[in-house]
Formats: C-alpha cells, sequence, structure tokens
C-alpha cells in the first residue's frame, strides 16, 4: 500500500509553517545516542585526483503487495575522473564495477558479489570532462537483515580503483514489531525533466525545484496504530567565507568557530500521520524550492518510550551546479580571494549575467594582459575551487572554508602532519619556514554529534606578506611557473 502526502507543490502547502525558534533544548533526534545513530548524512564525495570519483546511495525495501525485500544500490560514477580513449569518432572508457553484498552481523559471509564490465562511449568530448555522473543502478533481492554494501568501480585504462561502502537494512514484513525504514531522498530539476534521481552526497544543488524524501513503516498489529511525526528543521549555520589570512582569529562565539548549531534551528514543515493498516506503507513527501542551507528531515512514531522509532536524514542544499561552477555568480563568488573589498562588493552587485560574465573577462584580462595565460591561470584557478568543494566540504562549501581557501591559493600541501585537533600543512622541506607552513586548529572533533571537520587557520598579522605575494602570483599569472 502506497500513501502519497503529497506529490505536486501546492499538496505541500497544508504543512504547518512554523516561525524561527532558537532552542536550548537538545533536538528529539540528537539528545541520545540511538537518536544520532539514525541520521544519514550519507558519504559525501571522498574525492582522489588521478582516481575514478564514485559515489553511493543504498536503500532495503519491502514491497508493499508480495512483502519481498530487496536491496537497491545506486552508484554515480563523474565522466571527468575517468580515462577515455578516442576510437573514431567516438571516445570510449572501459570500467568494472565490483558489487558485493556482505552480512552485517558476520562480514565474512558474502551474500552478493557481483561483476559488472561497462563500456562507457560518449560523441561529444565536452562530456567526457565534464562533472556529470554516469549512472549505475543494480538491485538484489535478500533476506530481512542489515547489510555492508561494497562497490567499487576500477578504471581499466590505468587500474586505479575506487571503492566505496555502504550500510543498509530491511525489516522483516512479517515482525510483529514495528519498523520505519532510512529514509530515501531524491531531487527533480525540471529543466531536465519530471524524474526524480537518487540523491547520494550530504549536498544537493539549488538547481533542484523539488525534494523528495520516502521511507517504509511495517505494522502487523491493526489493533495498535501507528502514530507518525514527520518534520523538516533547518539549522543555523555558518555560511560566511573564509577571512583574510592576517585577521584575527575567530573567537568562540563567532559562527564561523561553531560551525553549525544543531540547538538553534527552523521548523520549516511538521505533519502527523495515523498508520492503522496492517503491512508495510510507504510514505512520501515533496518540497518545492528548498532556499540554500543545512537540514534533517526526520521521522519518529508514537510507541512508548522504549521502543519509540526514529529515522532521520540530513542534508545540505548548496550553490546551483554545486560543486560545480557554471553560472557567472557562481563563477564570481571565489574571486573574493584575489580582491580587496570594494572591487569584490563591485563585481557582486552585478545582476545582469552577460554584464557579470563580462566583468569576470576583464578582472582577469586586466591583471594578466596575455589572454592564452589568462586562459591557463583561469582554468586552474577554477580547478581548484571545484576540488576544494569536493575536499572541504561540509555545512558550507568548501571553497569557503580556511582549508579551501589555503588549497585555492597554494594548492595541495607538500606535506601533512596531524594530531588529534591540529593539522599543520607544509609547503617546504623546512617545517622551521613560517612562511610555508600553515596550522590548523579545530574547536569541535568530529564525531557522531559533530560530523564534520571545521579546521580553522591559526591566523597571524605575518601572514599578511605570504597572503599578498601568493594574490600577486595569481594576478600576473607566475601562478603557472612556481606554487610559492
Amino acid at each position: 500500500m502506497r500513501v502519497k502526502l503529497t506529490n505536486t507543490r501546492d499538496k505541500v502547502n497544508y504543512i504547518l509553517k512554523v516561525p524561527l525558534i532558537l532552542l536550548s533544548l537538545c533536538l528529539f533526534a540528537s539528545c541520545s545516542n540511538s537518536y544520532v545513530d539514525e541520521v544519514d548524512r550519507s558519504g559525501g564525495y571522498q574525492f582522489r585526483p588521478g582516481f575514478p570519483e564514485v559515489r553511493l546511495v543504498t536503500a532495503g525495501t519491502v514491497d508493499e503487495y508480495t512483502d519481498s525485500t530487496r536491496i537497491t544500490v545506486t552508484g554515480e560514477i563523474v565522466y571527468a575522473s575517468l580515462v577515455f580513449k578516442k576510437a573514431g569518432d567516438i571516445y570510449r572508457s572501459e570500467i568494472v564495477v565490483e558489487v558485493q553484498i556482505l552480512d552485517q552481523t558476520n562480514p565474512e559471509n558474502i551474500i552478493e558479489a557481483k561483476n559488472y564490465p561497462i563500456t562507457i562511449e560518449e560523441e561529444s568530448p565536452t562530456k567526457m570532462v565534464s562533472q556529470e555522473e554516469y549512472l549505475v543502478r543494480k538491485v538484489y533481492d535478500v533476506d530481512p537483515g542489515e547489510y555492508i554494501i561494497n562497490f567499487s568501480v576500477t578504471d581499466l585504462s590505468n587500474n586505479k580503483q575506487t571503492i566505496r561502502t555502504a550500510e543498509t537494512y530491511i525489516p522483516d514484513p512479517n515482525d510483529q514489531v514495528s519498523h520505519i525504514t532510512n529514509i530515501q531522498i531524491f531531487a527533480k530539476d525540471e529543466t531536465y525533466g519530471n524524474n526524480f534521481d537518487p540523491i547520494t552526497t550530504y549536498d544537493i544543488s539549488n538547481q533542484a525545484d523539488s525534494v523528495r524524501f520516502v521511507f517504509q513503516v511495517t505494522n502487523n498489529r491493526p489493533e495498535s496504530p501507528i502514530t507518525i511525526d514527520s518534520r523538516l528543521i533547518k539549522f543555523r549555520s555558518d555560511t560566511t567565507i573564509s577571512r583574510p589570512m592576517s585577521w584575527p582569529n575567530y573567537n568562540n562565539s563567532h559562527i564561523a568557530y561553531r560551525g553549525i548549531l544543531y540547538d538553534k534551528y527552523e521548523v520549516v514543515s511538521s505533519s502527523r500521520r495515523i498508520i492503522n493498516q496492517p503491512g508495510s506503507v510507504s510514505i512520501e513527501f515533496i518540497f518545492p524550492n528548498l532556499p540554500r542551507g543545512n537540514y534533517r528531515f526526520e521521522v519518529r512514531s508514537n510507541s512508548d518510550n522504549e521502543n519509540e522509532l526514529f529515522k532521520g536524514r540530513d542534508f545540505s542544499v548548496k550553490s546551483l551546479n554545486y560543486p560545480s561552477l557554471k553560472t557567472p555568480e557562481e563563477l564570481a563568488a571565489p574571486l573574493y580571494y584575489l580582491m580587496d573589498k570594494k572591487e569584490y562588493e563591485q563585481i557582486m552587485s552585478i545582476k545582469d549575467k552577460k554584464q557579470l560574465k563580462r566583468a569576470i573577462d576583464r578582472f582577469w584580462l586586466k591583471n594578466i594582459k596575455n589572454s592564452k595565460k589568462a586562459q591557463n591561470v583561469i582554468s586552474l584557478y577554477y580547478e581548484r575551487v571545484e576540488e576544494a568543494n569536493k575536499q572541504f566540504a561540509s555545512f558550507k562549501e568548501g571553497w569557503k572554508t580556511d582549508m579551501g581557501m589555503i588549497y585555492i591559493l597554494f594548492g595541495p600541501p607538500w606535506y601533512i602532519n596531524s594530531s588529534l585537533d591540529q593539522t599543520i600543512w607544509s609547503y617546504s622541506y623546512n617545517f622551521n619556514e613560517f612562511e610555508t607552513n600553515f596550522y590548523f586548529r579545530t574547536p569541535r572533533i568530529k564525531n557522531k554529534f559533530f560530523p564534520f571537520d571545521n579546521y580553522l587557520l591559526m591566523r597571524t598579522q605575518q601572514y599578511h606578506s605570504v597572503q599578498y605575494q601568493q594574490i600577486q602570483m595569481w594576478l600576473t599569472g607566475n601562478i603557472l611557473r612556481d606554487n610559492l
């Protein structure tokens, strides 16, 4: 049986809208360890230069009519991360996808293992260097239980392999205990059709005009109806761009220092549904045009406190083409690191897209003069911005973080030395050279209660000349010759 609570933009309007409230009490979904354990944030990007870039999401479901159980495995492979070879007018990439399903209670017990040789062919040379994804979707019939899914992609041209891992579970449809399955999340962009595509990361592009959540409730006790409370909440979080290296450090009350505040949130919508039908029931919600920010969609039952059920799915709505940069607005924003305040405010105030694009071009050519060199510098700069988005994305865009700023301006560090709460990036063989070592500290250790690395640069006025000199290397084009 399928219950559609909302399936159009109009139907979602009935959901109660609640104004912003700042709470000092814990979220009901994050006060206890059991609740935190049931919050899914997906697996992120795990970007490694030169290796296949793979994203993974899995879902365990129960057929509402036959009670058969299955796992759906969805993998996305970024075209630009694969090696393509030209054969006539066709560009071809040869890969092998391997899927393993393991028993979570006994990982040595392999439930399923399949290899899929895949040939990807494209006529467009721009497609093979794009950030678009090649989709692999497989469905496996398995028994109810808890599972580990290993999804690997091997590029046969260089034998480089990427392995992604996820966990999922399938409730027993014949169990007399009620269950809520993991929450699946999908997004749709009407410019590309009416299909909802699965979301494989914590981040959702602001290009999505609708976000859809799907979960199942199993109940084999019709004499005991279940009340399902669902709500969408938006957390208060840092969205600021990293401040200059020579400015004062953030104090402990600054939003950049604190990152994301799980105890301060706005209830975007809430609803209640009573489930009194036996068997498995699918429920879905659709929310249109969510603004940028960090969210959680959460579901709980009204069972007694000891048996209360809870599931949550955290996600973040970021820029239009995140983690890529395509629009003039997306290309202009990271120029913050190369411009003075007045110049940046002027270019960001331009609303006409064509005028903004021309202003960006003028900025680069005014400084570098040579159009060919400028083109290479522009390519390098935005390549670093996109890589920063993938490596340092958290509650805000990766390019906005302190590590993102250093990565964009100086490139990948030569050496990394990390301890519990500190990381040192070195750009020299001499660890005593102040100008080539950057110290980061995190005010909060990454754990299940705070799942992000929020490393902040230890700023000092001595970095003023370091940053100035590096900016000049970009603006003169000398960055192509030297990094530091």
